[in-house]
């Protein structure tokens, strides 16, 4: 009954931790989030006080003389007009010259020298707009002496109202931003305490209690042992065993119809094997059977999977594919979501952020805000990758994500997989029927054919391998 009892304590123990991980990860997101928009509204208050300090200047600019770079601006800006509506006049021309040409039956010679009269009168009246406007300008400056004198008193007077404004402005900001850092970190610190607290009680209680990680080492996240699954006289997976390392790049290849894809829909859930087990390190201290778990939770014990066809919502933008991956990130409950309180709201500028970083990092930027739909077959197969990085996942499995992709982008996806394992800090187990990419960024590799392993081992010695190469290529 006592053991019984300490291994309930060490399971809320570990549940309590992972609560707070997360806490602790999204109040320091969140401090981000808010000293950036602190550093923003700062930015947008310089600039706003710059214009105000152009503003009141112009005046005695313009009748001292002067060309300041706001009054230039202003003039760009006329000039920028000016040519916009001329260009439409243009533009306007020539459907005229089509139609008259068509209606009255005129040479095209005759309609060539119409139009480039009409045109060099329109480029003139251009000139001369553009020349009004100049002058209108510099008629303003009337008897430059006295206002360059008053121009000057009245710079002095207000640069320094300016540079007082500004320093204001910078204080002000700058203690907003040194009270969120402070009230956050402090709460960053009470949270690290009760981490420690909690880890340190799990060392003690894990100390004497008998191991229940069912014989899995400490660097193995999944085992699979003796897993077979049927479809009626169907042998797909016949008692199949090999285990996935921590932080490995795993593949799993074998001849179409070897049941690759099955490993993966048993291994997530998808379907139910009748015999053999699944045995996954959810964290340093707790071994969890898959079999047990159905379907929907598995997200939650740090598994996340693409698919062989793309599976995206096509009705939502990139963005809102992200963020639907992540709602079991989310702390807000139903009543919270209801009222769109002001802790979901902060959650989801938190996991806007998270999401934007991973897009940026995929190269996914300038597709954010637009609906898959119609997109390149490599884009959409960034994305559903990218929608799996959204729930900080322990094990990633990618089931064929080269099928559909060009040469080039092999090599890039090569690269990003690479990249992914190093800065998630996770493991990825993949199915791909592309051999160069397999030899190129797996670890370990496991050969199967029919349902069965016939090799396991590293890339060099897969190669080398005869059974592989016969299954492959067929016997001699």
């Amino acid at each position: 009954m006592a053991k019984m009892i300490d291994r309930l304590v060490l399971k809320y123990r570990i549940l309590r931790i992972e609560k707070l991980q997360a806490k602790q990860e999204f109040l320091g997101n969140y401090r981000d989030i808010q000293v950036s928009r602190q550093n923003n509204k700062l930015l947008l208050a310089n600039s706003r006080i710059e214009e105000a300090h152009q503003e009141k200047l112009r005046d005695f600019a313009l009748r001292a003389g002067i060309m300041t770079k706001y009054i230039e601006q202003e003039i760009n800006t006329l000039i920028l007009k000016a040519e916009t509506k001329y260009y439409w006049k243009k533009r306007a021309l020539n459907q005229i010259m089509i139609r008259k040409a068509k209606t009255n039956k005129l040479d095209e010679s005759q309609l060539e020298i119409i139009r480039n009269k009409k045109q060099i009168f329109l480029d003139d009246m251009l000139a001369l707009q553009k020349q009004k406007i100049t002058a209108s300008f510099k008629e303003k400056a009337k008897d430059p002496e006295q206002p360059v004198a008053l121009y000057e008193n009245n710079s002095l007077l207000l640069d320094t109202f300016y540079e007082k404004k500004t320093q204001l402005v910078k204080d002000k900001y700058a203690t907003k931003i040194s009270k969120i850092e402070t009230t956050k970190n402090h709460q960053l610190e009470r949270i690290a305490k009760n981490i420690k607290t909690h880890k340190d009680l799990i060392a003690k209680l894990t100390k004497d209690m008998p191991k229940s990680d069912n014989g899995l080492p400490e660097d193995v996240i999944l085992r699979l042992d003796k897993l077979t699954m049927r479809f009626g006289g169907l042998v797909a997976v016949d008692n199949l065993t090999f285990d996935v390392k921590k932080g490995e790049i795993f593949g799993l290849i074998g001849p179409n119809g070897a049941g690759k894809t099955t490993v993966f829909n048993c291994i997530t859930k998808f379907y139910n094997p009748p015999s053999g087990c699944m045995y996954f390190r959810k964290n340093p201290v707790e071994v969890i059977l898959l079999n047990e778990y159905p379907v929907h939770t598995i997200v939650k014990q740090g598994i996340v999977r693409t698919f062989q066809n793309v599976e995206l919502i096509w009705e939502l933008s990139v963005m809102d594919n992200l963020l639907v991956a992540a709602h079991s990130l989310f702390q807000t409950g139903f009543f919270g979501q209801l009222i769109h309180s002001r802790k979901l709201r902060q959650e989801e500028a938190v996991l806007r952020t998270k999401a934007t970083g991973i897009l940026a990092m995929l190269g996914l930027l300038p597709y954010q805000f637009g609906i898959p739909f119609g997109l390149p077959y490599g884009i959409l197969k960034k994305i559903e990758l990218a929608r799996t990085l959204m729930v900080n996942p322990k094990m990633i499995i990618l089931d064929e994500p080269a099928a559909g992709l060009n040469e080039s982008e092999t090599v890039e996806l090569a690269k990003i997989i690479r990249k992914i394992r190093k800065e998630y800090n996770t493991t990825i187990f993949l199915v791909e029927h592309d051999m160069g990419l397999v030899m190129d960024v797996c670890d370990t590799i496991c050969a199967i054919s029919f349902g069965k392993q016939i090799a396991i081992g590293s890339p060099k010695e897969i190669q080398n391998n005869k059974i592989v190469r016969d299954a492959y290529l067929g016997e001699e």
